[in-house]
């Protein structure tokens, strides 16, 4: 039995946070210049601004080595302790309830949902799942599921992720539109500071490839899940994304959509096909579900 696997996590199941924040003009300016969007004349924000509110407020001497918040034994530590390194954001299930407008007042409430260990290929994992749910002037918002992986250390000579761009090639023959993207290292940059996330695979190449082995600097989940969203043709009542592979900073993205059985299929792709971001979008008939 591994050492997570002998942890009682218990006392961090049901651990609640309350949050409040204002999405004010100033915040909808930036987050429109960083996706060179114009603010919307009506108002109301697209959806995926709210992965920029209620962002974390740790002070930078409770910063760890990765750039995240310390996580701790104390009874009003939010996360547990994991002790395992490596943080990743695997996806989300949300359900859009009502728009957020600009100028409203914000408040979520984050719940952890459960701590699971387990063992795999790639050694010891524990998986945790934070529910949030987000009211705009006291109404229901979002609701959104939120899956963190936490994973052992890689040697210093493990091989980088992703492997090199290989000579294959996506095929877009497949999807109704594609669109084309290289996030920068300035959206990058951009949208670290609309979160306030300060995980250095996003800024820091260095500390990127020599100790987390990722073969540059890795684009934010939710940056690609919003580059997503932003190619539906209206808002949608629930969506799904899932990371399966790591997109690179200043590499060819390839965003595609496409009707399927049971709502709009969505995918992010490297220049040779590989599968970075897998997601799905629709209208359920109880959107509470998700």
């Amino acid at each position: 039995m591994s050492n997570t696997d002998e942890r009682d996590w218990s006392d961090w199941i049901g651990r609640e946070q309350r949050q409040t924040d204002r999405l004010d003009e100033a915040l909808a300016a930036r987050w429109c210049a960083t996706f060179d969007r114009a603010v919307p004349a009506d108002g109301v924000m697209p959806q995926g601004i709210h992965f920029c509110l209620c962002t974390p407020e740790a002070p930078t001497a409770m910063l760890g080595e990765d750039g995240h918040p310390l996580r701790s034994d104390a009874p009003d530590s939010f996360l547990p302790p994991v002790p395992l390194p490596r943080r990743m954001w695997a996806g989300s299930s949300i359900a859009f309830h009502a728009p957020l407008p600009i100028g409203a007042q914000i408040e979520r409430t984050s719940r952890i949902e459960s701590v699971t260990p387990k063992s795999g290929s790639r050694g010891e994992m524990v998986f945790v799942e934070v529910s949030h749910e987000t009211r705009a002037d006291g109404d229901l918002a979002v609701r959104e599921v939120q899956s963190l992986v936490y994973l052992e250390a890689l040697a210093p000579d493990a091989p980088l992720s992703p492997p090199p761009t290989g000579e294959a090639r996506f095929d877009y023959r497949a999807w109704d539109t594609v669109e084309v993207a290289a996030p920068s290292e300035a959206l990058l940059f951009r949208y670290s500071a609309l979160t306030f996330n300060t995980h250095r695979i996003h800024y820091d190449a260095p500390y990127a490839r020599e100790v987390e082995r990722y073969r540059g600097l890795v684009v934010h989940g939710p940056l690609t899940a919003s580059l997503l969203l932003q190619m539906l043709p209206q808002p949608e009542s629930r969506f799904i994304f899932r990371g399966l592979s790591p997109a690179i900073a200043g590499e060819t993205l390839h965003l595609a959509m496409r009707e399927g059985e049971s709502g709009i299929e969505l995918g992010a792709f490297a220049a040779d096909g590989r599968h970075v971001t897998k997601a799905e979008a629709s209208l359920p008939d109880n959107p509470q579900s998700a």
